[in-house]
């Protein structure tokens, strides 16, 4: 039996993220009573039907009321306006975590509205699918993946090592990383990316109606990679750019620059410039096998 963390988890948000979550600890702390709350009736709906929780409530700080551990799992969008409905409703030792891909902005429309003895603990499953809803989440969503923690300077020890526990619990590697840091190397490898597979797949949607028709018939490997990629969340994906615009926009800058030197390359036909490129950064595809992170 896994070591039992937490009597009761409130997850606000009960998507890929909360109700993967929430399977997982069904499977791994099953004394654990978990609460889901979610704005739309057919998404608690689900959440019941599916019997991946014991409580449902579309009213925040009714689900945080006695919880032990808080986790939001709503876009960025939405943390700043639950985190000011939950203040007042949280219990002394009670710990706030989060999943959000960017998390200078998660601090700062969290972490105000705390109140004394609430410990806060942002963090970031690196885990995902395109799919959303109750329906898209699976209890294996987590194993042998990474979650980064940000412990800020008042963060109790305790608090910490009992988040950590609990991604590990299910699956995960835990590190711990500062907010700057955590946001641009995510910009990097997961925000950058979304960005050019939406851009690609927006470009083969305006071409003429023959020449997208037969791009999708003939979709090879790569594309469809993209699609897949652009199929997430377009709400998720709109707040994380507009959270980590500055890390975001450093990132596709120098990739503008490093698209129009190959650009230069292909003009001028460089093979070697080409070659050389591609030998090193096939090797990057190697070393994600090797961190078993494919």
């Amino acid at each position: 039996m896994s070591e039992h963390l937490f009597d009761r988890v409130a997850l606000i948000g009960i998507g890929l993220i909360g109700s993967s979550l929430a399977r997982a600890l069904r499977q791994h702390s099953p004394q654990t009573r978990i609460v889901a709350c979610a704005r739309r009736a057919a998404t608690l709906a689900a959440a019941r039907r599916l019997a991946i929780v014991d409580e449902t409530t579309d009213d925040p700080a009714a689900a945080v009321r006695d919880a032990d551990l808080v986790v939001l799992a709503t876009p960025l969008s939405a943390y700043a306006e639950i985190a000011a409905r939950i203040g007042s409703s949280l219990k002394p030792g009670a710990i706030v975590t989060d999943v959000g891909s960017v998390k200078e902005a998660v601090i700062r429309d969290v972490r105000p509205h705390l109140p004394p003895g609430v410990e806060f603990v942002p963090g970031h499953p690196v885990a995902g699918t395109e799919h959303s809803g109750p329906e898209a989440g699976f209890a294996e969503l987590f194993r042998d993946r990474w979650c980064i923690l940000i412990p800020l300077p008042d963060t109790g020890p305790d608090a910490i090592a009992k988040v950590r526990g609990m991604w590990e619990q299910v699956g995960m590697r835990v590190t711990m990383m500062d907010a700057d840091h955590h946001d641009k190397v995510l910009a990097m490898t997961s925000h950058l990316p979304h960005l050019i597979a939406y851009t690609i797949v927006g470009t083969a949607n305006d071409l003429e109606d023959d020449l997208k028709s037969e791009v999708i018939a003939f979709s090879a490997g790569g594309f469809r990679d993209f699609t897949r990629i652009a199929a997430s969340d377009p709400v998720m994906w709109r707040d994380i750019f507009l959270n980590n615009r500055e890390a975001v926009l450093e990132m596709l800058q120098r990739f503008s620059e490093d698209l129009t030197a190959l650009q230069r390359a292909i003009r001028r036909g460089e093979a070697d410039t080409l070659q050389a490129r591609f030998t090193r950064t096939r090797a990057i595809r190697r070393s994600i096998i090797e961190a078993k992170q494919a």
